[in-house]
């Protein structure tokens, strides 16, 4: 078995992980302080205003990181992005900032980080030879973030605002992209090419792919009735009735279910990937019942802790089946896509969560995500393209350096 951590692949960890850090924090310092000022519908715009540019420009991400290079515009997006949680972070400072400079700085902070996330799984292949060990040891990290992330948000906002949340986020993107500027590879041969061209090559790539947009398109139901109205409603629905603190120990549960899974992914390599990640991904449907439910906090932890195992590994075996089975020239371009399709449903989700909320109970939606989970994995078990698909070989070994 080849050496995971190299040079670059330690470097790239670190990025990933900081980064990652920060990210775990926001949507606890976002539904705590926005919701405080602005309530759910609040959340919910500042969240949608991140993924709806996200979603839009995602694709064009994708054709500059195979243009330009994933790293280059990885940096570019971090630089953009600890100038805007910087911003955010003064703004708390100074008191109580208005809606209207949270949702643009959210919308920027969004755009960065379309032309960010295409190269993150571009980035893997070209840093590690056994991508399945990258993904699920790059997994655990998110997990370990979530896990603290949360908890170090819900700490710092109770007690010092969210400003301090801010500038730690900002902070982490600084770190990342000075990491990122220190790995050493061999870029992948470039050609400036036509925009429109590369779009449609990727997307004539990612249209040839069955299994890959049945995927998205069961993804953005999932995301539409699951993921998207889940932090919203499951911060207010906890936050209302155990505490602020309560929702950060939920999402403690939720990082430490998801290090279990990403340590199983690390061992676990089935035939047939998609499949198997399909049946551990009923368990997801663990997290919104819990919050409908409403057990006792233990028993909420417990149940997040059972979804993150199933996020997790699904996560693995999905990343590392596009990362092996896309050409390396067009795997920027063909992310970008898949990346636009899943999120899109979680931006409706998001958007809409605010008025549908006043039409049905929360409670009810969280039935609704519960019931979407089942149906999502369904729907995956069912589709032959998608369950038939097979492990690959490790690709393009000779382009990793240590």
């Amino acid at each position: 078995m080849s050496t995971l951590w190299t040079r670059n692949f330690s470097l790239y960890f670190i990025a990933r992980s900081v980064s990652l850090l920060g990210d775990a924090m926001m949507p606890v310092a976002i539904a705590l302080a926005v919701g405080a000022l602005y309530g759910v519908s609040g959340v919910g715009y500042v969240l949608a205003v991140w993924t709806s540019p996200f979603v839009l420009l995602v694709v064009f991400g994708g054709v500059f990181a195979d243009q330009i290079g994933a790293r280059t515009m990885m940096i570019a997006a971090d630089a953009v992005r600890f100038l805007t949680q910087g911003i955010a972070a003064a703004a708390f400072f100074a008191g109580a900032p208005p809606l209207w400079l949270m949702l643009v700085l959210s919308a920027l902070s969004g755009v960065a980080a379309a032309m960010f996330q295409p190269g993150v799984n571009g980035m893997v292949p070209l840093v590690a030879s056994d991508p399945q060990r990258a993904n699920a040891t790059l997994k655990v990290a998110d997990a370990a973030t979530q896990l603290g992330g949360p908890v170090l948000a819900g700490i710092l906002t109770a007690a010092a605002g969210p400003g301090p949340v801010f500038a730690v986020d900002a902070s982490t993107f600084l770190l990342s992209g000075i990491c990122l500027a220190l790995i050493r590879i061999t870029q992948l041969p470039r050609q400036a090419g036509n925009v429109l061209r590369d779009l449609r090559r990727g997307w004539v790539e990612f249209r040839s792919r069955s299994w890959m947009w049945s995927v998205i398109l069961i993804w953005m139901g999932f995301g539409l009735c699951a993921f998207g109205p889940y932090v919203p409603l499951a911060s207010q629905l906890v936050g209302a009735r155990l505490g602020d603190a309560a929702y950060g120990w939920t999402m403690a549960g939720l990082g430490a279910g998801t290090i279990i899974g990403g340590l199983v992914a690390i061992r676990f390599r089935p035939a047939r990937p998609l499949a198997a990640g399909a049946v551990v991904l009923a368990g997801f449907a663990a997290i919104p019942l819990s919050v409908a439910l409403e057990p006792p906090l233990p028993t909420l932890i417990a149940a997040h802790a059972v979804g993150g195992v199933a996020i997790a590994f699904w996560s693995v075996m999905w990343a590392t089946s596009v990362q092996t089975l896309v050409p390396p020239e067009v795997l920027n371009r063909v992310t970008a896509y898949e990346v636009a399709g899943s999120v899109s449903g979680i931006a409706v989700g998001q958007a809409l969560v605010g008025p549908v909320a006043t039409v049905v109970a929360p409670r009810e939606l969280m039935f609704v995500g519960a019931a979407a989970t089942a149906t999502a994995v369904a729907a995956l078990l069912l589709i032959r393209p998608i369950r038939n698909v097979r492990r690959a070989s490790q690709p393009i070994p000779e382009l990793v350096h240590s």
